[in-house]
């Protein structure tokens, strides 16, 4: 099963339910307190990935056993599961399009943040609560799961300002009756398109008239 390399929560939930007798709680025990032992193999800090304009996707993970405040806000598992938000600078004139798109299991959402604030932003995207299923293939393309209704998502347009994207997770799958808690998902921001100026226009304009102008003229 695959669901990210670097130590899937999924996968050692169903090492340690193996056997009939453990209980879940017991899991949840033993997860919590391998998250806490790792908190301290690496410094915790947050971390804050440029995000360039160019339809590329970036990836964030959500693991509330191995997030380094056993929260279900957007992580870095490259970085000790540190917090992990996105920056970028939309120019005077121009817009852009941030898409974020659930992966791994579909039944996830997601809050949406800038600066930590959910205005203009907020939700992903309405999809059932699924049950986890241990034989159920997971998705790591985004541009898959994207393309799959039952996958949490949502395209916010943005005008010109300075972005600090970030988020949490909403819904979870479920897993022995309790929320997993613990997905992957992609942000992505599509080139950003300037937006002619009202003057800029009306000099377009004036200027193919004057073309057209002289074009009759020289075929007199």
């Amino acid at each position: 099963m695959q669901f990210c390399e670097e130590g899937s929560l999924v996968r050692e939930r169903r090492v340690l339910n193996t056997n009939p007798g453990e209980t879940t709680m017991f899991t949840r025990h033993v997860l919590a307190a391998l998250a806490f032992s790792a908190t301290f193999s690496a410094p915790a800090f947050a971390g804050d990935v440029a995000l360039a304009a160019n339809g590329q996707w970036q990836e964030f993970s959500v693991d509330s056993f191995l997030a380094q405040d056993f929260g279900v806000g957007w992580v870095d598992a490259n970085d000790a599961y540190s917090p992990l938000a996105f920056t970028f600078t939309i120019g005077s004139g121009a817009t852009g399009v941030l898409t974020v798109v659930d992966a791994g299991f579909a039944g996830d959402t997601f809050r949406v943040t800038n600066f930590g604030s959910e205005a203009g932003f907020g939700a992903t995207s309405a999809v059932p609560v699924a049950v986890y299923d241990p034989i159920a293939p997971s998705i790591a393309d985004f541009d898959l799961a994207l393309a799959d209704a039952s996958f949490s998502r949502s395209a916010f347009v943005l005008g010109a300002g300075t972005y600090r994207i970030s988020g949490s997770l909403a819904q979870s799958v479920t897993f022995d009756g309790s929320p997993l808690n613990a997905t992957i998902g992609g942000v992505r921001l599509t080139t950003v398109t300037p937006v002619p100026e009202p003057a800029t226009s009306a000099m377009l304009v004036a200027g193919l008239g004057l073309l057209a102008l002289l074009g009759r003229r020289r075929s007199r």
